[in-house]
């Protein structure tokens, strides 16, 4: 196996690939957990929708559409976002004048039970999980980071310890959009151990990937979460949100980590999506096997139904913004996490998440990197790790009216000779060219092609 891993890493020096500034990842995985997410988790998230507001129905609705029509591309986890353990929560924000919190007697928060009926009895999220592991899929939730504020304020003990909430537990630093959480110290004892007990409920649950939120910054407590999850008996891939702020911190969260935000919430407006080409090549030489800068959701679809962000509606980005979304996010090899109601999809949504050959791009390719920057007309490339063949991704970011032409030679991706080309969007076979491509791009519009 280590020879195998061997002669991938060096696979792109053997096809005559490699390029003199291209940054080169180690196909080996770094950590024994990246083993858990061998290539960019994907899958569907209650926020874009639902906000802090998700029901059982709802999560199940969507389940079911994902085992039925998008399983077989790879999509596979069903992520419950913020708040559940709420029962009072709404649309618009949240609920901080009045929340009616659900809470066991050892401080750790559990499913609303009006919201979540399976919940009951104190079964918490295991008869859900057990559902969507019964579709072939796997579950996850969001949590806050620390200590819920009324176990402080109930001084609820740390299961399995003699200690209570009040030794772990500081005001400081409290998340300043939402208030449901004190910060734990970690150098205080218990600190470890409540992060246990929670992870360890969790594990218990049958929770395949938890998505912590408000870490941004607090690597002492990154650190507590995967300790806890290293002990809790069950392999969760781990996301950060957010948290990967600072290029800095990069080995960190990789060594702590399978995937972490590298911006605020992420929506559909074209300012967002322009801004995430910045992001993206800054963060483009950090990512690998098992861990994954993560340019946030897509917010795609029939999205806002109830969420904590804007009207119901569906996605404000045009076909072109669209395809530009899709195509960024394949080649940087973001994790993909689908924000709409799926079973609203309609035919060109559905086709945006359904291409195999963009999807393989994204699951598969290695060494994706900004080619060049000319102001708002962008190339990026990737290799594919298999066959040697390259990938071209291409934008126009421009806000001009009428296509723009641009051009690659293909000497900037270490290529020679002849090749040819397909479109991966339509699966048209373009013919052979070269020295050069060029590609008539709408604005705000994208393509994204095989070189062979």
């Amino acid at each position: 196996m280590k020879n195998l891993s061997i002669i991938l890493l060096f696979l792109p020096l053997f096809c005559g690939c490699q390029t003199k500034n291209q940054p080169v990842i180690d196909q080996e995985f770094k950590q024994p957990f990246h083993s858990w997410a061998p290539t960019p988790p994907m899958g569907w998230n209650s926020w874009d929708c639902f906000g802090p507001t998700v029901m059982e129905d709802e999560v199940k609705a969507n389940a079911d559409y994902m085992a039925k029509n998008l399983k077989k591309y790879g999509w596979e986890y069903i992520i419950v976002d913020i708040r559940w353990y709420i029962e009072n929560d709404h649309a618009g924000g949240y609920n901080q004048k009045d929340p009616v919190y659900v809470m066991d007697e050892y401080g750790r928060l559990t499913p609303a039970v009006n919201r979540f009926p399976s919940a009951a009895g104190g079964k918490g999220f295991k008869p859900l999980a057990d559902y969507i592991h019964s579709l072939g899929l796997k579950f996850g939730i969001h949590v806050m980071r620390g200590v819920p504020v009324m176990a402080v304020q109930r001084n609820t003990p740390i299961y399995g310890t003699g200690l209570k909430a009040q030794d772990i537990y500081s005001p400081e630093d409290q998340c300043p959009w939402l208030k449901d959480m004190y910060t734990i110290v970690a150098g205080k004892e218990g600190a470890q151990e409540y992060y246990n007990s929670i992870l360890q409920l969790y594990a218990s649950w049958g929770v395949d990937f938890v998505k912590v939120d408000d870490l941004s910054g607090h690597l002492d407590e990154i650190e507590l979460v995967r300790n806890a999850i290293d002990n809790c008996g069950r392999p969760i891939v781990l996301s950060l949100s957010p948290s990967g702020n600072k290029v800095e911190d990069a080995d960190f969260l990789r060594d702590h980590a399978n995937m972490w935000r590298t911006t605020g919430d992420f929506w559909d407006n074209w300012p967002d999506l322009k801004d995430e080409f910045e992001v993206c090549n800054r963060w483009s030489s950090y990512g690998g096997p098992g861990y994954y800068p993560d340019a946030d959701m897509l917010p795609l679809g029939r999205i806002g139904i109830r969420a904590e962000r804007g009207e119901p509606r569906w996605s404000r980005f045009t076909k072109d913004e669209q395809y530009t979304l899709m195509t960024l996010f394949a080649i940087f090899r973001s994790p993909l996490m689908f924000g709409g109601d799926l079973p609203s999809n309609d035919e060109f949504t559905l086709s945006l998440i359904t291409n195999e050959a963009v999807i393989n791009v994204n699951q598969r390719s290695r060494n994706g990197w900004q080619l060049f920057r000319d102001n708002d007309h962008i190339a990026w490339t990737a290799d594919d790790q298999v066959t040697g063949d390259k990938y071209l991704a291409i934008f126009n970011a421009s806000d001009l009216p009428g296509k723009a032409a641009i051009t690659v030679l293909f000497e900037q991706m270490g290529l020679n000779g002849a090749h040819r080309i397909t479109d991966l969007w339509t699966g048209e076979k373009l013919g052979k060219f070269r020295k050069s491509f060029t590609g008539e791009i709408n604005p705000h519009g994208a393509g994204l092609y095989r070189i062979e």
